[in-house]
């Protein structure tokens, strides 16, 4: 287990880490979950040492339930731990390559549970429009798109609070990604410390028009502007990963994008 150099993969449901997971896997140094039977090859269905996001109300939900954020002080953040999920996780790897990817959407308010554990994992946190997640994740939570958006900040919120607590971070968007796909991943890569590869999977720019197009829409009845009112409290709270809920086409400069290394 010591020679492993774990890649932590975390994002929101429908934000783009099974895409990105995809491709990293790819990598030939890399081994990462696939054909498992598992939802999404996600790790955290292979294991049974920490509750799967599912325990806290699944997609839409798990953040508001404080019981899913785990970090350090967590009493399962032990030795024991780690070699009992690397254990049950090594069934699903190829463990004769050096690194190993591992990605589940809870792992964002995970990270720094998954550091005490693997002390030498490199996380990549991809962050998507909080109006594509949540129109995107409606289907599963029946919740309404205030409470979807809200879910989305406050995930990000909360790993922003951790971030200065994590020794090797890669943050991106998935709107920088789908533009630039390739020299996002020779960034990633870099970080990695891996040499870049060429990326084969068709990669579509346009997922989030047909959400936006739906907001725009539902903006427009009186109804849903009284359901959920864009205040400026809530629209500062997503200018700061970037993101406006006016100008949800543009993309606003911020800090938190690229690597963060201690």
């Amino acid at each position: 287990m010591e020679d492993k150099h774990f890649i932590f993969l975390a994002g929101l449901h429908r934000s783009g880490t099974s895409l990105l997971h995809e491709i990293i896997r790819d990598h030939p140094s890399v081994s990462g979950f696939l054909n498992t039977d598992a939802p999404e090859d996600e790790g955290q269905h292979l294991q049974n040492v920490y509750e799967p996001a599912s325990t806290y109300g699944g997609p839409g939900k798990f953040i508001f339930d404080n019981r899913s954020y785990m970090n350090e002080l967590h009493p399962l953040a032990s030795n024991e731990s780690a070699i009992k999920i690397f254990d049950q996780w090594s069934q699903y790897y190829d463990t004769s390559r050096e690194y190993l990817i591992e990605k589940s959407p809870p792992n964002l308010i995970r990270l720094r549970f998954l550091q005490k554990l693997y002390p030498a994992s490199k996380f990549i946190v991809i962050l998507r429009h909080p109006l594509a997640v949540g129109y995107a994740t409606q289907k599963w939570s029946k919740t309404s798109i205030k409470s979807l958006v809200v879910h989305s900040l406050m995930g990000y919120e909360r790993f922003l609070k951790d971030l200065p607590f994590l020794n090797s971070v890669y943050v991106l968007r998935y709107e920088d990604f789908v533009v630039e796909p390739q020299s996002t991943l020779d960034s990633i890569c870099k970080f990695l410390g891996l040499d870049s590869l060429c990326i084969t999977q068709m990669i579509r720019t346009d997922i989030n028009e047909k959400y936006f197009a739906i907001w725009s829409k539902n903006r427009e009845s009186l109804i849903n502007k009284l359901l959920f009112k864009v205040t400026p409290e809530l629209e500062c709270r997503a200018n700061i990963f970037g993101y406006s809920l006016h100008k949800y086409n543009e993309l606003l400069p911020t800090s938190i994008l690229g690597s963060h290394i201690k």
